[in-house]
């Protein structure tokens, strides 16, 4: 067949058209499945413009992937600390909250930054609706005791998940957009750490993926260079040497949880331009996979 000479505006409509088949046999192997995906790092403040990556969330929704979106609220619950005189304290990357520092935590997640991603993506042509751990309740956690002889606060862990509600926002097609906010078995509201949450979400759903979406390029080893795989053994020895520190202690938590129950788990980079289409999309992600050791 004689090659079709093109011009330079219908050869660059072609190199598009190619995008789309490659993705393909990843639409097709996806769809209808769950992807709870944690929005984190510099995509998690409701005065960020995370546009892009909640558009990349409404086509997978389009193409019949069913996402979940979990999210807290870090750097804007600072900033209101500040504002009222109180110092950001953090141990091993989770939040010391006590009471005071739980009203901020409550009034920023779900009062501002929950509604704002939620108004978003249905301006983005989704249908979202915002839910906390509270209501339903879908969250009871019990307290975390001391981490590093540390008093955490009103700071929980997820004991039990009620996915009814969920599943129910699902079934109809939306997206849920859940505060990392939970009840304890005293009524008592508690920060809970929205890494945590979104492992715990990722096997209460069944989920095929946990994607966390942060502000680095992925996990690093010992040597400084960036892994693109990693398994649950070998990231808990990283842990245990202090290799991976700080906020990451719970995102390679959250993963190595979400891998120990079946799921596949990714730390990616949520700078790079639409990271989440090309992590579920392409032959060739972006960040750290982990996955379950090979025999």
């Amino acid at each position: 067949m004689t090659q079709t000479q093109l011009t330079p505006d219908v050869s660059e409509r072609v190199e598009r058209a190619k995008v789309l088949i490659e993705a393909l046999p990843y639409i097709r192997k996806f769809s209808g499945h769950i992807m709870v995906i944690k929005l984190g790092g510099s995509v998690d403040a409701a005065d960020t413009d995370i546009d892009d990556v909640l558009r990349d969330v409404v086509l997978l929704r389009f193409v019949g992937m069913r996402p979940v979106l979990v999210h807290g609220g870090g750097a804007e619950i600072s900033a209101w600390q500040a504002r009222i005189g109180l110092e950001p304290k953090f141990v091993n990357g989770l939040r010391v909250t006590d009471a005071p520092t739980m009203e901020i935590v409550k009034m920023v997640l779900t009062g501002k930054v929950n509604p704002d991603i939620v108004t978003r993506i249905n301006r983005l042509g989704g249908s979202a609706i915002g839910i906390s751990g509270e209501d339903g309740p879908t969250l009871l956690v019990r307290p975390r005791p001391p981490e590093g002889g540390a008093d955490l606060g009103f700071v929980g862990d997820v004991e039990t998940v009620n996915a009814e509600p969920l599943q129910a926002i699902l079934d109809q097609g939306r997206i849920p957009v859940v505060a990392s906010i939970g009840m304890g078995y005293d009524g008592q509201t508690y920060n809970v750490n929205a890494d945590s949450v979104a492992a715990e979400l990722a096997v209460a759903l069944h989920a095929t993926k946990l994607i966390v979406l942060t502000d680095v390029e992925g996990v690093r080893g010992r040597d400084g260079a960036l892994l693109s795989e990693l398994d649950p053994q070998s990231a808990q020895r990283l842990v245990a040497e202090g290799v991976i520190a700080g906020g990451m202690i719970p995102k390679v938590r959250a993963a190595v949880r979400a891998v120990e129950s079946g799921a596949a788990a990714h730390v990616i980079d949520g700078r790079v331009p639409h990271s989440l289409l090309l992590e579920l999309l392409t032959e060739r992600g972006v960040g750290t996979m982990f996955a379950a050791e090979t025999p």
